[in-house]
């Protein structure tokens, strides 16, 4: 009777247990990536680069997991891998509740990566590490369980570890961001980790119950170990889809919001790539993969360039890209993967893919190039992962689409240099006038080559050769803008150009930061000192400096961003200006007098710089110091929402004097940031007036732009010199719900932007 009773009791936890456990688990680590990644994003002026470092500690950190999890196979029986796991998680905890950990000081803007990951490894890396070793850790015991007593293979389990992964990654944005508050994620993450290790005690419980789990020796087995030729093909194949992600994300963030909604985009699809690729039936056949991968890569590398292009489209071309190529990488990865036996050697060769491909883009690209050359580069070399083909035996016409892809490709700066110059306005043909011909035939070159670089998609070689001389040739007909100088920082790329300018008699030096205009100095020095773009006297950020200098001797002037320090021309003796930048490189530009002397020879007041988050540098000011605070720190188009929320602007309040002036400088080409910010002025108890000015004409000595501005006081009297004026109307705090530190919703500022744009939308 009592063989009879141990025979009849389950040998192992049930399947299902194991895919529960590993489901959990990666759920718990993709859901606080973007949480931890969106507490310390204020921290860093709302950076895109925050979330690039975040995933590059997040890979190191995986990749000690994977290395922990290999390591414990050492440990014989599964008793006591379970035991030590337990006991490892339960020692993680110690810094939970989740939090910003104080303990390395004060946010530094001039090693940033440095200490931002000093931040991520005390808050959390504890217990990422360890929660991210579960997945090879439970697939390791299944193998050892279920799997050598039924024969069942562990890897579809890396599939459920994808799908909890990738599901918490859609969970974020569009249930927790907008329903819960940030300390209420944190405080409930912190208590789902406090389950998730009751859970993975009872799987280790359960899972020891069977003989083989209490054996002293893991079954040998007769498949041979990899070779360094298969670990290296691993590694490049991770790190291939890793570096991209980062790229393409940092591409989108750059040109829209640093925010979770649009992080998780390319790490979901990133993650949906592995769950087709271990399926035992991929959704999407390798060789279907191939085919769209090829057609994807070379119209994303020849659109790459193109930023004017309509953002819609570059962003369906970029992640199609980056999803068809993390997806063929991975398939064939698969392809490639071990037996069973060596499972947690496998995952630790991809985990260092993921760290060479993370690190590569988040710490080494930013020092070797001063442009981010990283994201085309690497998509290139992506070709070279395709099926090569044998080289021996190439057919004729491969040659020719070789050369002819080439030259198309090549044709474009070429035929840019020779006549770019030359191409006027004339009609020539029909309506067709020289510069519109002269599009279409770039155009019909950039097609030709993506074609070509299809035609030859069998070979790998190849086809890198026609999309490498595609992306640079594109990136030199896109930019006929003269760029004379590019600098890049963690805060991002700033480029020094000139271009000529009839009002203003001869050449005009910008400042871009990304694609967006920062401010720009005339060259004739009879101009110099005239402030242009967003800042001249006729726009709304002008008309309120020119009426407070009328109503006072001596103004007390706070600006939130530098840019050239254009706000500088409008200091008199007696005014002082202080500007508040956390990007250090901006400020050596725009006060060295090669580049730009608004700062050094125009103003004619005192003018000081604070380095350092506006948040946190404003919060150290005086009380009721500031005549006008001017709030203009957006990094191309990449909005730091910290600063637009009401608890931003009723710090800003307490810094103005009681008739002082805050301006919010809103204009941005995809978000539509005024609805929000009018009732963020009502919210924080101030009165709010708003203008969107559009210039009909620049006047001789100006050059200027669009630009939508809303101003905020403490009282109406403070507004009353600008509230006669018709040009400025009373917000509306009904056209958006405010935004608050724990409550963004860049989602609705995007859509509501599009909708402005296109009637059809609802």
């Amino acid at each position: 009777m009592t063989t009879l009773a141990a025979t009849s009791r389950p040998a192992f936890a049930p399947p299902a247990l194991f895919a529960l456990t590993t489901f959990y688990s990666a759920a718990l680590v993709f859901l606080v990536q973007p949480m931890v990644a969106k507490l310390v994003l204020p921290l860093l002026g709302g950076s895109p680069s925050v979330w690039n470092t975040s995933m590059a500690f997040f890979q190191l950190a995986l990749l000690a997991g994977y290395f922990y999890a290999h390591a414990l196979q050492r440990v014989a029986s599964v008793r006591r891998q379970a035991m030590i796991h337990v006991a490892a998680l339960a020692l993680a905890a110690i810094v939970l509740p989740l939090r910003v950990n104080g303990l390395a000081g004060p946010p530094s803007s001039d090693h940033p990566n440095l200490w931002l990951l000093a931040v991520l490894g005390l808050s959390i890396g504890a217990p990422f590490a360890i929660l991210s070793a579960t997945a090879p850790l439970v697939q390791a015991w299944y193998a050892r369980t279920v799997g050598q007593a039924e024969g069942r293979e562990p890897y579809a389990l890396y599939a459920a570890s994808n799908l909890g992964s990738l599901l918490a990654l859609l969970a974020y944005p569009l249930v927790v961001e907008p329903a819960v508050t940030l300390a209420g994620q944190r405080y409930g993450w912190s208590a789902a980790y406090v389950g998730f290790v009751l859970l993975m005690a009872t799987l280790g419980l359960m899972a020891t119950r069977g003989p083989v789990a209490d054996a002293e020796a893991a079954p040998k087995s007769s498949a041979a170990s990899p070779s360094w030729a298969d670990r290296l093909a691993w590694i490049v194949l991770a790190a291939i889809p890793a570096s991209l992600m980062l790229g393409v994300t940092a591409y989108l963030t750059t040109d829209v919001a640093s925010a979770p909604f649009l992080w998780v985009l390319p790490l979901g699809l990133y993650l949906a790539t592995f769950i087709i690729a271990f399926q035992t039936r991929p959704l999407i056949p390798p060789d279907v993969t191939l085919v769209l991968q090829a057609a994807a890569l070379a119209a994303c590398a020849a659109f790459l360039p193109f930023k004017s292009t309509n953002f819609v489209l570059q962003f369906f071309i970029h992640l199609g890209a980056f999803f068809l190529t993390a997806l063929m990488c991975h398939q064939r990865l698969v392809a490639r993967r071990p037996d069973p036996a060596h499972l947690t050697e496998f995952y630790l060769c991809l985990s260092v893919g993921g760290v060479v491909g993370g690190a590569f883009n988040a710490f080494l690209a930013p020092v070797i190039f001063n442009n981010v050359w990283e994201y085309p580069l690497v998509l290139a070399l992506a070709g070279l992962a395709r099926p090569w083909g044998r080289l021996d035996k190439v057919e004729p016409g491969a040659w020719v689409l070789l050369v002819l892809g080439i030259v198309a490709a090549a044709g474009m700066p070429v035929l840019l240099g020779w006549l770019g110059s030359r191409v006027t306005a004339e009609t020539v043909v029909g309506t067709f006038d020289q510069s519109e011909l002269f599009d279409m035939g770039m155009k019909a070159l950039l097609g030709l080559a993506v074609i070509c670089a299809f035609l030859v998609r069998s070979r790998a070689l190849f086809f890198f050769l026609v999309v490498a001389v595609l992306s640079f040739a594109a990136e030199m007909a896109a930019d006929r803008v003269n760029t004379r100088e590019s600098w890049r920082s963690f805060f991002g790329v700033m480029r020094l150009s000139q271009t000529h300018v009839t009002s203003l008699g001869g050449g005009v030096r910008m400042l871009a930061h990304g694609t967006t205009l920062h401010g720009a100095q005339a060259l004739n020095p009879e101009y110099a000192c005239n402030p242009l773009v967003y800042y001249t006297p006729r726009t709304p950020i002008g008309q309120v400096f020119e009426a407070k200098k009328a109503e006072r001797q001596a103004l007390r002037i706070g600006a939130v961003g530098l840019g050239t320090g254009s706000v500088a021309a409008y200091t008199r003796p007696g005014d002082h200006l202080t500007f508040f930048e956390i990007d250090p490189l901006v400020r050596r530009i725009s006060t060295d007098p090669r580049y730009f002397t608004y700062t050094t020879k125009c103003a004619q007041g005192r003018v000081d710089y604070v380095i350092g988050d506006a948040r946190l540098t404003l919060n150290r000011q005086p009380a009721e110091a500031f005549d006008v605070l001017l709030i203009d720190a957006f990094s191309s188009d990449a909005v730091p929402a910290h600063l637009l929320t009401v608890e931003a602007v009723q710090g800003y309040l307490t810094r103005v004097k009681p008739d002082g002036v805050v301006i919010l400088h809103l204009s941005n080409r995809n978000l539509d940031l005024t609805s929000p910010a009018q009732a963020v002025a009502r919210a924080a108890g101030g009165r709010g007036l708003v203008q969107a000015y559009r210039p009909a004409e620049d006047p001789q000595g100006s050059w200027e732009s669009a630009e939508d501005v809303v101003i905020v006081g403490r009282t109406e009297a403070a507004l009353a010199p600008f509230a006669a004026d018709p040009r400025w109307e009373r917000v509306n705090p009904f056209l958006a719900k405010p935004w608050r530190d724990d409550y963004t919703n860049l989602p609705g500022a995007l859509y509501a932007n599009l909708r402005m744009r296109w009637t059809w939308l609802p």
